[in-house]
């Protein structure tokens, strides 16, 4: 998510976990270079709208076999399902915490984050209260009843979630601590699995996106506009997170396109797609004359990618948007 805005309504809403977008786009530090075979998209489309006047900010998105997709919604609080046809239909509303959710770290609001979807199906995601006993990772049951799985403690900001399938567990962005935390796919306590400076905050969100690939965790960093690598050792345990790319202010959710360490990465500040080299060169896909609006979330999927857009403070249409990866 990132840098926060001066203003203290961007401070108070919701809209600012996905990112607060600030007035003057930051360019990549490295400009692009030509980069043969790498990734371009085609047969760009919005597959739904969401009622962004009622708080369905899309924020982040778990593909389902089919073509269809589950995405978090701030500030609605909500769990959402797309259907391939474009339908919406929701999951799970969270409820207000007693006081409301303005304890809830930097944003003042409650908000639903991150979510996954498990190799068996299960539905988790992420949840932000201010309060313990709500905030943490929740399970959304078959009933279509939420169940808590992994407390955090209140004054965390769980943003990304992920499942490590080769050690069985998830692992959690907490932007506002700058850490990672770790926790049993079957539930339980959590623990910080990574607390590196390269996580910490500026002023406002630290870590931010999550993934696990080829040996790593790999982590961005809103206000330091970076995206990290921290390599997994043989017990599990953290080694040294190494920056990989820089000059991405505001970055937010990113993923690997298959090739390589080339990623794909959700600029919410400047409301961009990159395509990131494994340099760490960029190369803007698609802007704001492509109709991203806030954008903070990307999902890659075989020969698809999911984008959303939360239109958090910029106005416009929040969006699920599927792209065809191509090569060029």
């Amino acid at each position: 998510m990132p840098q926060r805005s001066v203003q203290p309504l961007r401070r108070t809403t919701a809209l600012v976990l996905t990112a607060l977008l600030a007035t003057t786009p930051t360019a990549l530090a490295t400009p692009a270079r030509p980069d043969h075979g790498r990734t371009c998209l085609g047969d760009v489309r919005v597959l739904a709208h969401f009622d962004r006047a009622a708080g369905q900010a899309a924020e982040s998105i778990a593909p389902e076999p089919g073509g269809g997709a589950v995405v978090g919604m701030i500030p609605a609080r909500q769990v959402v399902r797309v259907e391939r046809t474009g339908a919406v239909r929701v999951l799970a509303t969270m409820p207000l915490p007693p006081d409301g959710g303005g304890t809830t770290p930097v944003v003042g609001t409650p908000v639903v984050t991150g979510v996954v979807r498990s190799g068996g199906g299960a539905v988790h995601f992420l949840y932000s209260s201010g309060r313990g006993g709500l905030t943490g990772v929740w399970r959304l049951r078959r009933s279509g009843a939420p169940e808590l799985v992994v407390p955090l403690p209140a004054d965390t900001m769980p943003n990304a979630l992920v499942v490590d399938d080769e050690r069985d567990r998830f692992l959690v962005t907490d932007s506002t601590g700058g850490r990672v935390w770790q926790a049993p796919l079957r539930g339980g306590a959590a623990s910080v699995w990574s607390a590196d400076p390269a996580l910490a905050p500026v002023d406002f969100f630290g870590a931010n996106g999550l993934k696990v690939h080829d040996g790593a965790v790999w982590a961005s960093n809103s206000d330091r506009g970076t995206i990290v690598r921290i390599p997994v050792a043989e017990d599990g345990g953290p080694g040294r997170a190494e920056v990989r790319a820089s000059g991405l202010e505001g970055v937010d959710d990113f993923d690997f396109t298959g090739r390589g360490t080339e990623i794909l990465a959700a600029v919410n500040q400047s409301s961009r797609l990159v395509r990131v080299s494994a340099d760490g060169t960029g190369e803007t896909l698609l802007d704001a004359g492509d109709g991203m609006r806030g954008t903070t979330a990307v999902v890659v999927r075989g020969n698809r990618a999911y984008v959303t857009n939360g239109a958090n403070l910029v106005g416009g249409d929040s969006n699920l948007l599927l792209a065809e990866l191509r090569r060029c």
